[in-house]
């Protein structure tokens, strides 16, 4: 649990858990399910993660909280920060904007997509761990605009590259999309306030990057940038 009153719930989800049941049906295991649980209590997401994305997610705990939620996101009024590591590194800091595939059902229609990206460090003078700022929300938006840079993210088994997912798994037990939903601030659906959340890499991230000399402490999952 990262944040709780008695509006908002928010989490720091695992990589290969759905934040609620989708087209496969897994059990019955999703975030919404386990919030539920611990929780003893009915609650609603307000936004989704991929399931191989891990971090920050918010759910809220009355269905009215639900549209406010929403219209933060809508408004641009939500910050969100992402950490990916990639194969290649991009400029000190570089904006994408470039229209990509609506779903993945309909891939020949095309709709406005904006990402902002800022290189944290470099690994090897080959691999970059970067923070990225959707300005949009689509579909694998921040994977597809990395792969369009010709910089995709290590583990993208969909955008990525076969090889150097291989090649991380091998060297650094990573079997997992290095893409976290790291920093997460809105404002309060019902006073306000602006509530900044800061999510810690899981392990399964947090070990093979501070084997890699990144500025991560494996114990805590903190990134110090």
């Amino acid at each position: 649990m990262l944040y709780q009153d008695d509006v908002l719930i928010v989490v720091n989800k695992p990589s290969g858990l759905s934040a609620h049941r989708g087209l496969a049906n897994e059990g019955g295991d999703y975030v919404l399910t386990r919030v539920r649980d611990m929780l003893q209590q009915q609650v609603y997401l307000v936004h989704r993660l991929d399931r191989a994305t891990s971090g920050a997610i918010c759910l809220v705990r009355a269905p009215s909280h639900v549209e406010p939620m929403q219209r933060a996101f809508q408004d641009a009024q939500v910050d969100k920060r992402y950490l990916a590591l990639t194969r290649g590194k991009i400029p000190a800091e570089i904006t994408v904007d470039y229209a990509i595939p609506r779903s993945q059902e309909r891939p020949k229609e095309r709709v406005h997509a904006r990402t902002s990206f800022r290189s944290l460090a470099v690994f090897e003078d080959r691999y970059a761990l970067v923070e990225a700022s959707p300005e949009t929300g689509r579909y694998h938006q921040i994977r597809r605009h990395l792969s369009h840079l010709r910089c995709p993210i290590i583990g993208d088994t969909n955008y990525g590259d076969r090889k150097e997912n291989r090649l991380f798994r091998e060297r650094f037990g990573l079997f997992r999309l290095v893409l976290h939903a790291w920093r997460f601030s809105f404002p309060h659906p019902v006073h306000g306030e602006r509530i900044d959340i800061r999510a810690p890499l899981l392990p399964d991230l947090a070990l093979p990057l501070a084997a890699m000399g990144f500025p991560v402490d494996p114990k805590s999952g903190e990134l110090e940038v």
